[in-house]
Order: structure tokens, then sequence, then C-alpha cells
């Protein structure tokens, strides 16, 4: 009865949610397969795959390492953030205070801050006073990006390990040092197994948001090569209205790679005992 009344609760919100997310996603596979145009009749074709064919592999590639390192070290600075604020003293309590900081900023905010800080002519220059600053904001290795995104989401990653284990690992942690287990051996026998579930699932969003999200990659970024998203929003605001069939394309193959990865995870953790 319970059950029952949670999903009649949530089905309004979910019908709604499932009607916005599916129909924009027709639309674009519409519109990027021709049968949508702006001008002239319908006819079936894949002009707008093919037009962007070219730059396709480097956007793929560029939008997948960032969302990888992004997603990777938001996990290991979200965990180690978990594990301080799990030992409840002081110091947890500030670390968990500060984290949840960055929660109700937007990207885009956290985006300006993140270049101001290590622009060459940012807050840390000015500090190190260095005419040699490394090209961290618009470089070639994309790090005021991954640091932007990982920053961010860390901060996701810790709010969902901790809820996780603040409800399930407190009994089996207390219980493993009473039996004279140290902290290492119960970081590697309790709580990491405890939390993998919790951080398969949060990487797994962390990923799929990432891979999809334009605005830090177009602030921070470079203008070549560029991101899928990024690259879907310079062909969606183009002033040429030939170039929107081709910017949905680009809308479809990220939506196909992030279902994809977001598949590949659900996989992967069918395999986490805890999961079953």
């Amino acid at each position: 009865m319970g059950n029952r009344k949670a999903t009649l609760l949530v089905l309004p919100a979910a019908v709604i949610s499932f009607f916005v997310v599916v129909g924009g996603l027709l639309a674009a596979l519409v519109q990027s397969l021709g049968l949508l145009p702006f001008a002239g009749p319908p006819t079936l074709n894949s002009s707008a795959y093919l037009a962007v064919a070219p730059d396709l592999p480097s956007a793929v590639a560029l939008s997948f390492g960032i969302a990888a390192a992004s997603t990777l070290i938001a996990v290991i600075f979200g965990f180690v953030t978990a594990m301080l604020v799990m030992r409840g003293r002081f110091g947890g309590r500030l670390i968990a205070m500060v984290s949840t900081w960055s929660i109700p900023f937007p990207h885009l905010v956290g985006a300006a801050s993140m270049g101001l800080l290590l622009g060459d002519a940012g807050f840390l220059a000015r500090i190190f006073g260095t005419d040699s600053w490394p090209e961290l904001v618009g470089g070639p290795a994309w790090i005021a990006v991954i640091a932007a995104y990982s920053w961010k989401e860390s901060a996701f990653v810790a709010l969902v390990v901790t809820g996780v284990l603040l409800t399930r690992a407190t009994a089996y942690d207390e219980t493993a040092a009473l039996l004279g287990a140290g902290r290492l051996r119960r970081l590697r026998h309790v709580l990491f197994p405890l939390s993998l579930p919790a951080l398969g699932v949060s990487a797994t969003i962390v990923f799929v948001y990432v891979f999809g999200s334009y605005e830090v990659a177009w602030l921070l970024g470079r203008p070549y090569p560029e991101p899928l998203p990024v690259m879907a929003l310079r062909l969606f605001s183009s002033a040429s209205l030939s170039s929107r069939p081709e910017a949905a394309a680009l809308a479809v193959v990220t939506t196909i790679v992030a279902l994809g990865a977001a598949g590949l995870a659900a996989l992967a953790l069918r395999r986490v005992p805890l999961w079953q």
C-alpha cells in the first residue's frame, strides 16, 4: 500500500518529465533526418549527419575525455569528503558545511569563479606573481574546465555517499572497530564496499551531465576542437537556419553516447553484490 501511494504521488511529475524529455528527443531526431525542415518539403535524408561527420570523432573523444576526467576526480574527492564527514568531528562538520555551499550555485557561476581563479591574470597568478603562468584557462589540456566540473560535482558525490553511509554503514563500522579492525581495514572492507553502489550511481549521473553540458566548456575552453555540446550550441545559434538539423544531429549523437554510458554503468552495477 505504501509503495502504491508513493508511486501515485510521483506519477504526475514522472509523466510530465517523460513527455518533455521524449518529446524533445523525438523532435531532435525528426529534425536531424530532414523531416521537420524550416523551408521546403520534408525529405528523409542523412545530410545533417554527413555534414558533422568530419568533426564528430574529435568532438566525441574530447567530450568523453572531459567527462571521464571530471567524473574520476569528483568521485575521488567526493568519497574522501564523505569519509571525513563520517568521522563526525568538528572538522568533518565544517567540511560538510563548506561542501554544501557549492551545490546551490549554478555551473556558470562556478565556471566564472574558476576562470577568475586560474586565469593568467587571475587570483592565483597575482598571488604567485609569476610571468610564466601556465595556460589553464583555454589551454590544450582543458584543466580549468575539468577543475570546475570536478569541484562542483564532488560535493554532489559526497552528499550521495554520505547519505548512504549514515543510514547503512554506522553499525557495521562500529562492529568492525569492536572486533579490532583498524581504520584502513574498515575503509577497505566495510566503508568502501557499502559506498560502491552510491559511487557508481553518482558517477554515472556526473558523467552523463558533464558529457551533455556546454556552459563550462564554452566559457573556459578553447575555440577548437569543440566538445559535442558546444558545437551543437554554435550550430543552433548560427544565423543560417540550415545549421539547425546539424545541431539536432549532434544532440542525437550526444544522447546516444550518454545513454550507452548509462547502460554500461547499469550492467557494471549489477555485478556489485550490494546492488542485487
